[in-house]
């Protein structure tokens, strides 16, 4: 018995299941890329599949829409690869580990890919239904979504006739999303020297956290487990000698770090014990509400010689995480309740002879943006570093005029007699770019209700799921003209 198979609608939760059994995370697209041309190439639909991986599949009107402009369908089909320390899962071959809990489907201790792989199954059954009505459909796939909208910036927009986009990259249920931030990642790299040092080597582990989104959970004010890293080394140095072995914390820069690792060495094993006590009593009061549960674990790992960090190489990278800015830095003047611009350094490595950190920066307002780039540019060149930025994206601007939304408003009055919240987000999304390579076009963004996703705790609310499938498949009904 398949996992899914009590839960309606039918034939997306089918897709969605044959979706988990192919690993896809971002990066790893291809195995999953093949199955969407198999799926077109066995419905008899036409398809153009790119270098990259992206596809899109085309399907004619039904009979009384030949005249209705062609509407794309359109999400993303990479993953955020996640999971629980305590979870051996391998995500280049195993498939995900889904069961239905308290109506919610679960990956059981992994990232459960609803961001975005619902969106690629609500596609799959619109494509092979015969029974409903909508206009010439154009369901574009994408890559490598959550590493920088790579699949849609490589995209060639000459494959599309559609100037109507409707984006199942959303997680609320009731909410129509018409404007999202821009973004980029800033990578920072600062070189450091090493010398040789003997002490008691101790392992500092900071877990607990709840992590998330680093963009649409954001405003929820956790805690992010590299900066948290900073904040008790530099604490220990007041009360305990140490030396630095090694660091890192994170996979994903939009992801807020859920755990960080450190090897130190020390002279009183103890006394890095007594402090971690005391800096975890002060960060779970700092947290309530939030990451009550943070965790500073130590480990004695016996007497050892270390290549450890250089002092002045110490300081260096104990100022980058005390310094590196975090989280919120301003609400939008103009939306009330939206975060404008905002950070994440969610991966931070030391390597042999560099230290490493990668902020995620979001911003709806582009010189906003810039600005706090440049500042994290200034910092890691102030202590002797380089800065490059990958994967900028632009921000998607409101349109005012929007056929589009007004109609997805009123189909969705006059099925739950109350409209919709017509809201900016902060994450980012790919309606940005492809609202600038796309002359006129008109998108709005929807989907079913997730929560956590980009954790391990990951869940896809299952009646939310068929309830948003019900309202796409009127949506497209109404859009005869």
């Amino acid at each position: 018995m398949r996992a899914l198979e009590n839960c309606e609608p039918k034939r997306v939760f089918y897709y969605f299941e044959e979706l988990c059994k192919i690993p896809h995370g971002s990066g790893n697209t291809k195995q999953i890329s093949d199955y969407l041309a198999d799926f077109a190439k066995e419905q008899g639909l036409e398809y153009v599949q790119d270098e990259m991986n992206n596809i899109v599949i085309y399907k004619p009107a039904t009979p009384g829409y030949e005249n209705a402009p062609t509407v794309i369908i359109q999400g993303h089909m990479d993953m955020v690869c996640e999971k629980r320390p305590d979870v051996e899962h391998d995500f280049t071959k195993d498939p995900l580990n889904i069961s239905v809990k308290d109506g919610y489907v679960t990956a059981n201790g992994t990232t459960l890919g609803g961001d975005d792989g619902i969106a690629v199954a609500y596609g799959l059954a619109l494509l092979e239904s015969k029974e409903i009505a909508h206009p010439a459909l154009e369901v574009l796939i994408t890559v490598d979504e959550e590493i920088g909208l790579l699949g849609a910036v490589g995209l060639d927009c000459s494959v599309l006739k559609g100037r109507r986009l409707i984006n199942l990259d959303s997680e609320a249920e009731g909410s129509l999303w018409i404007s999202c931030a821009g973004g980029l990642s800033g990578i920072s790299r600062i070189p450091v020297k090493r010398v040789e040092a003997e002490g008691q080597k101790v392992k500092i582990k900071i877990c607990g956290l709840m992590g998330g989104h680093s963009g649409a959970e954001i405003d929820k004010k956790r805690a992010n487990a590299n900066v948290l890293m900073g904040r008790f080394l530099y604490t220990l140095q007041k009360t305990a000698a140490y030396e630095i072995i090694s660091m890192a914390g994170g996979q994903k820069d939009n992801a807020i770090t859920r755990e960080c690792t450190a090897e130190l060495l020390a002279e009183d094993a103890e006394a890095v014990k007594l402090c971690a006590e005391k800096v975890q009593k002060g960060l779970r009061e700092e947290y309530t509400g939030s990451d009550e549960g943070i965790t500073i674990e130590v480990t004695e790992q016996g007497s050892s010689k270390e290549m450890v960090l250089h002092p002045t190489s110490r300081e260096k990278v104990l100022f980058f995480l005390m310094e590196v800015p975090f989280g919120i830095q301003k609400m939008s003047g103009s939306i009330e309740g939206l975060v404008e611009t905002s950070t994440n350094i969610g991966i931070m490595k030391l390597e042999e002879e560099s230290f490493m950190g990668t902020s995620s920066v979001r911003s709806s307002v582009g010189a906003a943006s810039d600005a706090l780039s440049d500042k994290i540019c200034y910092l890691t060149e102030f202590l002797g570093g380089t800065y490059t930025v990958q994967g900028a994206y632009p921000a998607w601007e409101y349109r005012k005029d929007s056929p589009l939304r007004d109609k997805m408003v009123e189909v969705y009055q006059d099925m739950y007699g109350q409209k919709p919240n017509v809201v900016a987000i902060h994450a980012g999304l790919e309606c940005g770019l492809f609202y600038k390579k796309i002359d006129g076009l008109d998108c709005v963004s929807l989907g079913p209700n997730m929560k956590d996703i980009h954790t391990s705790e990951e869940v896809l609310d299952i009646a939310s799921t068929e309830r948003v499938w019900n309202y796409l498949v009127k949506v497209l009904e109404y859009l005869k003209d």
